[in-house]
C-alpha cells in the first residue's frame, strides 16, 4: 500500500523551502504583479539566494550539484513553491535537466555557468503553427560549412525575457519511414544577442512576471559544436523530461488550489451575510467540500504519478491524467472562489482574482486537456481496436 505521509526529511525540506517562500518571495507578489515582470536585480538576488539556501539545483543529480532528490520529494516541493507567484519561484529553479546532455565545450560556455546561476536558458519549441502538434514545426537549420544557419520563429516561450541563451529545436532534414516521411528535429544553443535573433516580450493576462516571449530567427548562424546532442535527436532529449514536466506541472495546480481553497475557506468562514457567516449557506459549503475532495484525488494522483517515475514504471497515461485532472481541478477551484468571495474577488486588492487568470493557461500549456484526453483515450481503447 502507498503512503505519501512525508518522511523526517520531507518535513525538514518542506519547511525551509515554506520558510524560505515566506521571507525572500511572498513580500515581492505584489510588486510583481503591479509591474508584470520580475527586475533583473531581483531576479539575481533571489536566484544568489536560493543558491546559498541549497535549494537552487534540487531537480538535478547529485552528481550535478544538486540534492539528488527522488521525484516524490520533487513534487512535494513544487506543491510549496508553486504557491507563490510564477515569475517568483522560477527565479529559484537552476537549469532545465537537458543541459546536463552538454558535451565538451558547452560544459563551460553553457552546462556549469547554469549550474552556478550564472546564466539562465529558455527552451523554445513552440511556434505559432506547431502549439499540440509539436512536430509540425517550421523553423530550419540549413547546413553551411561547420555552421549551420536557422530561419523561423518560435512563441510563447516561458522565462525568454529572463533567459541568456536559448535551446531552439529546429527541422534539420527528412527521413524516410514506413509511415512516410518524418522530420529531424535538432536541439540547437542559441545565444541571446546572436544577429538576427530578436526576442520579443508578449503581453498575456496571467502569470505575470513569468512572461511569455516570441522569437525571431533570421539567417542566425550557429557553429556545429552549438548542437546539443546529436543532430536529428531532438525530440529524444525532450522526451527525457516530458513524463516529469506534465507531473510537475500538475503538482503546481495542486499547489496552487491548495493555497486558493485556505484563502476560501477563512473567508468563507468569516464574512457575514443574513446575520451568519456565510460558510453556512450550502451553496457555498458545498463548494468548499467539492474543492476539498477534489484537491485530494488531484494530489494523490500526482503523488503516485511522481512515484512511479522513481519506479521506472510510469507511463504516459499516468502524466496525462494527473496533468489533465489537476489543471482541471484548479480551473473549477478558482472559479469557486471567485463565487464565493463574489466582487471582492475580481478587486485587484486581492490575490483571488490573480489565480484566477493564472489558472486558466495550465489547461493549455505543457499539453492542452484536450490532447491530454486524446493520447489516454487512445492508450485505452488501442489494445481493444488491435484485437477487434
Amino acid at each position: 500500500m502507498l503512503d505519501f505521509t512525508p518522511t523526517d526529511e520531507q518535513i525538514m525540506l518542506i519547511d525551509s523551502v515554506r520558510a524560505f517562500i515566506e521571507k525572500e518571495l511572498r513580500p515581492h507578489e505584489e510588486k510583481i504583479e503591479a509591474l508584470g515582470a520580475v527586475p533583473p536585480e531581483l531576479e539575481k538576488e533571489i536566484r544568489r539566494k536560493a543558491i546559498d539556501a541549497g535549494i537552487y539545483l534540487r531537480h538535478l543529480p547529485e552528481a550535478w550539484g544538486g540534492l539528488g532528490l527522488d521525484h516524490v520529494t520533487q513534487t512535494l516541493l513544487t506543491i510549496e513553491f508553486s504557491q507563490v507567484s510564477s515569475g517568483l519561484s522560477v527565479c529559484t529553479s537552476g537549469p532545465t535537466y537537458i543541459l546536463t546532455k552538454c558535451r565538451g565545450e558547452q560544459i563551460e560556455r553553457y552546462l556549469n555557468p547554469a549550474l552556478r546561476g550564472e546564466r539562465a536558458e529558455a527552451f523554445a519549441l513552440t511556434e505559432p503553427n506547431a502549439g499540440s502538434d509539436a512536430r509540425n514545426i517550421q523553423t530550419r537549420a540549413v547546413k553551411d560549412g561547420e555552421d549551420w544557419i536557422i530561419n523561423g520563429r518560435k512563441h510563447f516561450i516561458s522565462e525568454g525575457d529572463l533567459a541568456d541563451f536559448f535551446i531552439v529545436m529546429c527541422v534539420t532534414g527528412e527521413d524516410e519511414t514506413p509511415r512516410g516521411k518524418q522530420k529531424r528535429i535538432t536541439s540547437f544553443l542559441v545565444d541571446k544577442g546572436t544577429p538576427g535573433f530578436d526576442v520579443r516580450k508578449m503581453e498575456a493576462v496571467c502569470t505575470r512576471g513569468y512572461n511569455p516571449t516570441d522569437l525571431t530567427l533570421d539567417n542566425v548562424r550557429v557553429h556545429e559544436s552549438q548542437i546539443l546532442g546529436e543532430e536529428g535527436q531532438g525530440f529524444d532529449l525532450a522526451n527525457d523530461w516530458l513524463y516529469a514536466g506534465r507531473i510537475a506541472m500538475a503538482a503546481h495546480c495542486v499547489g496552487q488550489t491548495r493555497r486558493v481553497a485556505a484563502m476560501t475557506n477563512e473567508w468563507a468562514a468569516t464574512r457575514e451575510a443574513f446575520g451568519q457567516t456565510i460558510s453556512r449557506f450550502q451553496g457555498v459549503s458545498f463548494k468548499i467540500a467539492d474543492v476539498a475532495t477534489e484537491l485530494r484525488a488531484a494530489e494523490l494522483i500526482t503523488l503516485s504519478a511522481a512515484w512511479k517515475l522513481d519506479q521506472g514504471t510510469c507511463t504516459r497515461l499516468d502524466t496525462s491524467t494527473c496533468k489533465l485532472f489537476a489543471s482541471e481541478v484548479l480551473g473549477r477551484a478558482t472559479d469557486h472562489a471567485v463565487q464565493i468571495f463574489g466582487g471582492m474577488g475580481l478587486m485587484m486588492e486581492l490575490p483571488i482574482q490573480r489565480y484566477w487568470r493564472d489558472a486558466r493557461v495550465h489547461r493549455i500549456w505543457e499539453g492542452t486537456s484536450e490532447i491530454q484526453r486524446h493520447i489516454i483515450s487512445r492508450d485505452l481503447l488501442r489494445p481493444h481496436e488491435q484485437h477487434a
